[in-house]
């Protein structure tokens, strides 16, 4: 898959304002923050070759990773104005729509069977038409992976150790009340600032999936990789519902089915580089520890109440998700 520049983006989003994006069907803009090499940026780029191959000569997507088109805040916005067809948010979807939070409570996905159970249940009937009230529409579940802990003070083996430390954290209110939860000092910032910030110690630790770790490069700056695996984190190939409507339907469909065929590859992709990555992170210096799984289970029973209390129909989102878990 080729990488386009920020220059060629810039021409392409003049050429979308110029002639509207029902006339410029030659180029779909799907931007991302995640860094070249990740997971996402994998997924992206095989979704981007399996829908040019469908879409002949009706259009062309072209990928844009590592923030080059703006943070996801930013590019969740371009979407919906049709600036650009297509970003991949992650952990700051409970910012357009809260149940997506469901992602963000601790241990709740057990592993990806249990993951794609979801998806063919909750995601379509619940998750994606509160995304669309939003003007947002997710075509599926694509991996992020399962997060783990990194820092520069100490082995994270309970959320006691987490205690007045700086942690990174995406920019989800979901998150930081986890991390505030487990006694850390969250700070959330774009992944595009976290290398220099954890370089220079405006912060002691991030959390993230082992692709992120490993394409962020964040292991040259971290010397402690605590495997606590506290949340799955989806990431959601997402268009702006009006411009998506917007494109030739057999363009839509294209777009739609390629994205759903996409998330069993990613899935599988995400499988095997959990054990490649972690041999690799662990060669390269990290000191790895198993963290204590009911110890952080036990410390989040609040954010499950919050999630009943503060969501529409929370208490039946976690039963049905966790009745799927065997």
């Amino acid at each position: 898959m080729i990488h386009f520049t920020l220059k060629s983006a810039v021409a392409a989003a003049a050429l979308l304002a110029a002639s509207g994006l029902a006339q410029a069907q030659e180029d779909i803009i799907f931007g991302l923050s995640a860094a070249n090499g990740s997971l996402q940026e994998r997924t992206a780029s095989e979704f981007a070759r399996r829908a040019n191959e469908k879409l002949g000569d009706k259009g062309e997507v072209k990928v844009f990773d590592s923030s080059q088109l703006g943070k996801d805040k930013d590019m969740l916005q371009k979407i919906k104005l049709g600036t650009m067809h297509m970003t991949l948010p992650s952990s700051t979807m409970p910012e357009i729509a809260p149940e997506y939070a469901l992602f963000d409570l601790p241990f709740m996905i057990k592993d990806r069977d249990h993951l794609a159970r979801i998806d063919e249940t909750l995601f379509q009937d619940v998750l994606v038409p509160a995304a669309e009230a939003q003007g947002y529409r997710p075509l599926a579940i694509w991996e992020n992976g399962f997060r783990q802990i990194t820092n520069n003070e100490r082995p994270i083996n309970t959320p006691a150790d987490l205690e007045g430390l700086k942690i990174r954290t995406p920019n989800s209110s979901w998150r930081v009340d986890m991390f505030k939860t487990y006694g850390a000092n969250p700070t959330p910032m774009s992944f595009s600032e976290v290398f220099v910030a954890l370089q220079t110690g405006v912060i002691d630790g991030q959390e993230n999936p082992l692709t992120n770790i490993s394409a962020g490069k964040l292991n040259e700056v971290q010397e402690y990789l605590s495997m606590s695996g506290h949340v799955y984190s989806p990431a959601y190939p997402t268009v702006g519902v009006t411009a998506f409507e917007k494109l030739d339907p057999e363009v839509q469909e294209i777009l739609a089915t390629t994205a759903e065929e996409v998330a069993i590859w990613a899935r599988e992709q995400g499988a095997a580089d959990d054990e490649t990555l972690l041999k690799e992170l662990e060669e390269s210096g990290m000191k790895v520890n198993q963290a204590d799984r009911q110890a952080f289970v036990d410390a989040s029973k609040p954010l499950y109440e919050k999630f009943a209390a503060e969501v529409d129909g929370g208490q039946e989102m976690i039963d049905e998700a966790l009745s799927l878990a065997d």
